[in-house]
C-alpha cells in the first residue's frame, strides 16, 4: 500500500492513526485513576505503579510512530510488537490485583488501555488484522482474568468489533484515495490529450486531410498517397482522443487499445466508458483482433472493409470483427486445416483458450466473415 502513495505520501487513514493516538492518551489517564483508587489494596502496588509508568512510556512511543504522515515509517513489526507489549503489561495483573479484588471483577491493571492495540493493528493491517489482534487480547485478557467470564467475553466482543470496524474503514481509506488518484491522474491526462488535439488539428490534421483530398483528385500516384495519409490522419486523431490504457490498478482499457486499431478500412465501436481488463487479457484480445483483421487484408481484397464491435456486458467482454469480403466457402476451413494450413486461426483459439473464452466464427460465400470473442472478465 505504501508503494501506491509513494515514499513520503499522506496516508489516506491517517486520522484513523491519530485518533488510535488519542485513544491511548484518554484510556492512559483512566488506566492512572483506576490505580489511584485501587492501588491501597493491590497486594503490590509499587509492580502496579512500574507498570503504569511502562504503559506511558509505550504510549508516547506509539504516538512518535504513528504520528508519521507516510505509512512507510508506522511499521508492520512495530505494530505487531505493540499486540505483544500491551498483552505482557496486561498479564503482570495476576501478580498485582489480589485474589478478593479479582473475584470482584476489579479492572485490571491495563484497564481500557488495551483496546489501542486491536484499533492500531485494524489501521495497520485492516480489518483481518484488527480482528486477529483483538482475540489475542481477548486471550490475553482471559488469562490474566484466570478464567473465562461473561466479563472477558463481552470485551472480548468489543476488542474484536473495535478491531474490525476500524480495519474496514482504514481499507475503504485507502481504496477511495486510490480510486480519487486515479481519476485525477486521468482528468489531468484528457487535459493534456485535448490541447494536443487543438494543437494537431490546427497544424498536423489539417495538412494530411488537404493531401488526403488533393491526391484522390489527382488519382494516379497521388491517390495511393491521399490513402496513406488518410490512415494516418485516421489513426493519429485516435491517438490524440483515446485515453490512457494502463490504470495504476494493472489494469488497461480495452476500449482505448482497440480504437487505436481504427483505419480508413477499420471502423471501431465501442461503450462510452472504459472496459478495463487484466493487462494480459487486453493484451491477448488485441492480438487476436490483429489476426482477424490480417486475415481480412490477405483475404477480403484490398477494397474490403471491416468492423470491430465491443461491447461490455458486465460479467464477459464480447468482441466481434466483422468484414465484407467474400465470405469463405463451404469446406475451405476444413482442406485447410488437413493441409495444416490454419495457424493463424489456431493461434487464435489458442489465445481465447487460455482466457477461459470462446471464439466462433460465420462465414458464408459473399456475405463476409464474422468473429466473435467472448472473454469471462475473471
Amino acid at each position: 500500500m505504501s508503494r501506491r502513495f509513494g515514499p513520503t505520501a499522506r496516508e489516506p487513514a491517517t486520522p484513523l492513526w491519530w485518533g488510535t493516538i488519542g485513544l491511548r492518551v484518554l484510556t492512559l489517564l483512566f488506566a492512572l485513576g483506576a490505580v489511584i483508587v485501587h492501588s491501597d489494596g493491590y497486594q503490590r502496588p509499587w509492580l502496579a505503579w512500574t507498570v503504569l509508568g511502562a504503559m506511558a512510556l509505550w504510549t508516547v512511543a506509539t504516538a512518535l510512530v504513528y504520528a508519521r504522515e507516510a505509512l512507510r515509517w508506522r511499521w508492520r513489526w512495530f505494530v505487531l510488537a505493540d499486540v505483544v507489549v500491551t498483552c505482557a503489561l496486561m498479564l503482570t495483573s495476576p501478580w498485582i490485583l489480589t485474589d478478593a479484588q479479582n473475584a470482584a471483577v476489579a479492572p485490571l491493571i491495563t484497564t481500557v488501555w488495551v483496546a489501542g492495540a486491536p484499533v492500531a493493528a485494524g489501521t495497520r493491517f485492516g480489518g483481518v488484522g484488527g480482528v486477529a489482534a483483538g482475540l489475542v487480547v481477548a486471550a490475553a485478557t482471559g488469562i490474566a482474568r484466570q478464567g473465562f467470564t461473561l466479563d472477558v467475553a463481552r470485551d472480548g466482543v468489543l476488542l474484536v468489533a473495535s478491531g474490525l470496524l476500524i480495519g474496514m474503514s482504514a481499507t475503504t481509506a485507502r481504496k477511495s484515495a486510490a480510486v480519487l488518484a486515479e481519476a485525477l491522474r486521468t482528468e489531468v491526462a484528457n487535459a493534456e490529450r485535448e490541447r494536443l488535439a487543438r494543437d494537431i488539428h490546427d497544424s498536423v490534421l489539417q495538412v494530411l486531410a488537404r493531401v488526403r483530398r488533393r491526391g484522390a483528385e489527382l488519382g494516379g500516384e497521388a491517390a495511393e498517397l491521399a490513402e496513406l495519409a488518410g490512415e494516418q490522419e485516421i489513426a493519429l486523431r485516435a491517438l490524440v482522443t483515446t485515453g490512457p490504457t494502463r490504470h495504476s490498478t494493472g489494469e488497461t482499457d480495452l476500449r482505448a487499445a482497440l480504437q487505436l486499431l481504427g483505419s480508413s478500412k477499420v471502423q471501431v465501436a465501442a461503450p462510452a466508458g472504459e472496459v478495463n481488463l487484466p493487462s494480459r487479457t487486453t493484451a491477448e484480445l488485441v492480438a487476436v483482433v490483429r489476426e482477424a483483421l490480417s486475415n481480412v487484408d490477405k483475404h477480403a481484397g484490398p477494397a474490403a472493409k471491416a468492423w470491430v464491435l465491443l461491447e461490455d456486458v458486465g460479467r464477459e467482454v464480447v468482441v466481434t470483427v466483422r468484414d465484407d469480403g467474400p465470405g469463405i466457402p463451404e469446406g475451405r476451413l476444413a482442406d485447410a486445416e488437413g493441409e495444416g494450413r490454419l495457424g493463424v486461426v489456431r493461434s487464435m483459439r489458442g489465445r481465447v483458450a487460455e482466457l477461459g473464452g470462446t471464439i466462433s466464427l460465420e462465414t458464408a460465400p459473399g456475405q463476409g466473415t464474422e468473429w466473435e470473442i467472448r472473454v469471462p472478465r475473471k
